[in-house]
C-alpha cells in the first residue's frame, strides 16, 4: 500500500468545509429515504446529472415506492426509462425493487453485503446508499471519487487497472470519516463534478490544492492515465420500415440483450457477404408483406462497445392489420 503523504482528516476537513459552501441542491439530496437514494444512485451510473433530473422525478410519479416499482409491469419500467441509456439498469431496477419487497419486506437492507445482494448495486453503489440513506460509514469509488484519487495521489497506473482498482478503493477507505459520512459523499463527488473535472480541473477553486500531489508535480492535465482503447467492432444490420396509412410497424424486443424491452422497426442482422434487401425481404415474410421496396439509405449508430450501421428499406402496404398483434403495434 502506498502510504498517505498527509493526514487522512485533513481530506474531509477541507471537503466538508467546502460543501458547506459550494454542495449542490440536487432533488435526491433532500431525502435519506432509501427508496429514492437507491433510485437516483442507479440513475446516475453512467450518466449526467442534468440528464437524470427529469427522468428521476417522473419516475417517483409513476412509481412512489418500491412496492410500486416492484408491481409494475416490466414494459412500463422501461418504456418510462427510454432515452436515458443502459437499458440493463432498468431491468435490475424492476428486479431490484422485487426483491426488496419479496426477501426484505419493502425495507432497504443496511448493510454492504445485503445491499450487492440486490441487481445493479455493486460495491460503491452500496457504499453510496449506506452512507447517504443510513449514515454509516461506507466508501465509494465512482468515475468522479476515482479521477480525484488518482490526481490527489498522483497515481500513474491506468485507474481502471487491477493494481489501482486495488489501491484506490484503500486510498477511499482511509480518508472516509466518521462523522457526516452523508455529507463528505456528496461533498466528494460534487467536488469531482465540479472541480477536479476530466478535462481542465480548475485546481484554483479546489480546496485540496495544498494536499494534491498531481498540482505538486504538474501531472493535474496528465492525470488519471488513459486506458488503452480496444479496437470497436461494426455490426451491420437491416430494418423494415413497414407504413400502412401513415403509421409504422413497430415491435418490442426482447426483455434482455441490448436495448431490452424498446420498441424498434423489425431488424435483422446483416452477415458479411448477405445481400441487405434478400435480407430485408425475410422480415416481409414474418409479416406476411409483399410489394416494391424502397431503399432510404443507412444510418450509423455509436454504443458503447460497438459501432452499429443499419441500412433502412421502406415498404407500403394497404391492410396488415394481423401484426398488430404479438408484441406489433402501429404508430
Amino acid at each position: 500500500m502506498v502510504d498517505i503523504p498527509f493526514p487522512p482528516d485533513a481530506v474531509a476537513e477541507r471537503l466538508l468545509k467546502w460543501y458547506d459552501q459550494e454542495g449542490r441542491e440536487l432533488p435526491w439530496r433532500q431525502t435519506r429515504d432509501p427508496y429514492r437514494i437507491w433510485l437516483s444512485e442507479i440513475m446516475l451510473q453512467q450518466t449526467t446529472v442534468a440528464a437524470v433530473i427529469g427522468y428521476y422525478q417522473r419516475f417517483l410519479k409513476s412509481f412512489p415506492s418500491v412496492e410500486h416499482l416492484a408491481s409494475a409491469p416490466l414494459e412500463a419500467v422501461i418504456d418510462l426509462w427510454a432515452g436515458l441509456g443502459y437499458y440493463a439498469r432498468a431491468r435490475n431496477l424492476h428486479a431490484a425493487a422485487k426483491l426488496v419487497v419479496e426477501e426484505f419486506g419493502g425495507s432497504f437492507p443496511q448493510s454492504l453485503a445485503e445491499l450487492q445482494q440486490l441487481p445493479g448495486v455493486g460495491r460503491s453503489t452500496a457504499g453510496a446508499i449506506s452512507a447517504l440513506a443510513f449514515e454509516q460509514r461506507a466508501s465509494i469509488l465512482d468515475g468522479n471519487v476515482r479521477r480525484i484519487l488518482c490526481r490527489l495521489f498522483a497515481l500513474q497506473q491506468p485507474p481502471r487497472s487491477a493494481v489501482a482498482e486495488k489501491q484506490l478503493w484503500l486510498w477511499a477507505e482511509r480518508l472516509t470519516p466518521q462523522q457526516r459520512v452523508h455529507d463528505y459523499t456528496q461533498a466528494i463527488m460534487d467536488l469531482g463534478a465540479m472541480v477536479c473535472v476530466p478535462r481542465k480541473p480548475i485546481c484554483e477553486q479546489c480546496p485540496l490544492r495544498e494536499l494534491c500531489l498531481a498540482r505538486q508535480l504538474g501531472l493535474e492535465q496528465q492525470l488519471p492515465l488513459k486506458q488503452k482503447s480496444k479496437p470497436v467492432p461494426t455490426r451491420h444490420e437491416v430494418a423494415l420500415l413497414l407504413e400502412k396509412a401513415g403509421s409504422y410497424l413497430v415491435r418490442r424486443r426482447p426483455a434482455s440483450g441490448l436495448l431490452g424491452g424498446l420498441w424498434e422497426f423489425p431488424t435483422i442482422s446483416l452477415a458479411e457477404g448477405e445481400n441487405a434487401e434478400q435480407k430485408v425481404r425475410l422480415l416481409m415474410n414474418d409479416f406476411a408483406a409483399s410489394g416494391e421496396l424502397q431503399p432510404l439509405g443507412s444510418i450509423n449508430h455509436i454504443y458503447s462497445h460497438f459501432r452499429l450501421e443499419l441500412q433502412l428499406y421502406r415498404l407500403s402496404v394497404v391492410d396488415l392489420s394481423q401484426v398488430g398483434e404479438g408484441g406489433n403495434d402501429w404508430c
